[in-house]
Formats: C-alpha cells, sequence, structure tokens
C-alpha cells in the first residue's frame, strides 16, 4: 500500500441487537486493508471479552477524565455506560494508508459527522422489528422491560438518525451481509459509488422495514 495514501474512516452504527459486532469482525476478518477502532468503555466485560482487543475497559472516573482532555473523537453514554473512540486509535492509522473500522452508537456517529470529514457512514438494520425482538430475546442478556425499553429506543432514536447515513444494509443473513459491506469498502476505494448509494438509500431501507 502506498505511504502517500490516507486511509478512510467507516462508521458502523445500528440498533442494539442487529448483530454489527459480528458482522464488523467478519468484516475485519476478510479485508486486509481495514482496522478495527476499539474503542474505550465502562461498561462491564461480558463472557471471553478481553481487553484492548474488544474494548478498552476502563472506570467512569477515568473515561470522564479523558473526555475532559478532549482525548475522544466521539463518546456517548448508552445503556448507563459510557463508550468512546479515541482520536489516537483513530488518526495514526489514517495518517499511515490503514482504513479504519468504527463500530459505534448513532450519538457518536453524529460527533464523527461533525468532526471528521470524509468519514463512510454505514447502518446496519434488522429485517423487521419483530426480528429484532426475536434476536435481542434471544440473547438472554436482558429483562423482557429491557428488551422493550430497547426496542422503543431503536425506534424512537436510532432508525431516524439512520436517514443521515450513506448506506442501509439490512442484516438478514450474515454471509449477505458481510459481502455487501465489502462491496461499500471497494466501491468507495474506487471512488465509483453511485449506484450503491442508490441501491443501498438508507431512506428507502428504513420506509420498508417501517412498513415490514
Amino acid at each position: 500500500m502506498s505511504a502517500a495514501r490516507k486511509g478512510i474512516p467507516f462508521v458502523i452504527a445500528a440498533p442494539s441487537g442487529t448483530g454489527k459486532t459480528t458482522v464488523c469482525r467478519r468484516v475485519i476478518e476478510a479485508d486486509a486493508l481495514i482496522e478495527f477502532s476499539v474503542s474505550h468503555t465502562t461498561r462491564t466485560p461480558r463472557a471471553r471479552e478481553r481487553d484492548g482487543v474488544h474494548y478498552h475497559f476502563v472506570s467512569r472516573e477515568d473515561f470522564e477524565k479523558l473526555a475532559e482532555e478532549g482525548a475522544f473523537l466521539e463518546w456517548a453514554e448508552y445503556n448507563g455506560n459510557l463508550y468512546g473512540t479515541s482520536w489516537r486509535s483513530v488518526e495514526e492509522p489514517l495518517a499511515a494508508g490503514r482504513d479504519m473500522l468504527l463500530e459505534i452508537e448513532v450519538q457518536g456517529a453524529a460527533q464523527v459527522r461533525e468532526r471528521r470529514p470524509g468519514a463512510r457512514f454505514i447502518f446496519l438494520l434488522p429485517p423487521s422489528m419483530q426480528d429484532l425482538r426475536q434476536r435481542l430475546q434471544g440473547r438472554g442478556t436482558d429483562s423482557p422491560a429491557e428488551v422493550e425499553r430497547r426496542l422503543a429506543w431503536a425506534e424512537r432514536e436510532e432508525l431516524g438518525a439512520g436517514a443521515a447515513f450513506d448506506y442501509a444494509v439490512v442484516n438478514g443473513d450474515l454471509e449477505a451481509c458481510v459481502a455487501e459491506l465489502r462491496r461499500i469498502l471497494e466501491a468507495e476505494r474506487a471512488g465509483d459509488v453511485a449506484e450503491l448509494r442508490q441501491r443501498l438509500d438508507p431512506a428507502k431501507a428504513l420506509a420498508s422495514l417501517r412498513g415490514a
């Protein structure tokens, strides 16, 4: 890869339960030109999660100190926990010509849009809201009340924010979703995006989801 090339930041966001973490990991495994941005969070690690690999797990006090120091490109509070992407974790690889994949919440995506011109934004959608409900219930990590709260938040806040993204991709089949994301990466690198942006228009995808 040419040292003169500047990397492209790709932002992926989605309602909780859509499967964005799994999708992002698969994209990273399949595409040698892109790196995963490891975010900071104050939440407790889940089973099999490792510090520095899945997240930088920090205390709320340490996170808030970093935020006060301006260390984050974006940060937001979601479900009672803080999440943030440091400038350093993104800017150094981009300057070296590496593309970066940021898996963040919609609030954080809005901050990146303001602070990092040139980022590309991809919104993942479930096939239907009923499918999203089943996925959240199937995880077995949330109470029925929490599932309903997440669904209400998705409909009230997250889906509306998706209209501002460059692309919307439905995660109904994992392999097909990953393949579609790889087509987006390749098209953006080549500067040939018109067909994909028209076909994967977020407004059309959101209208279809709400009508499902």
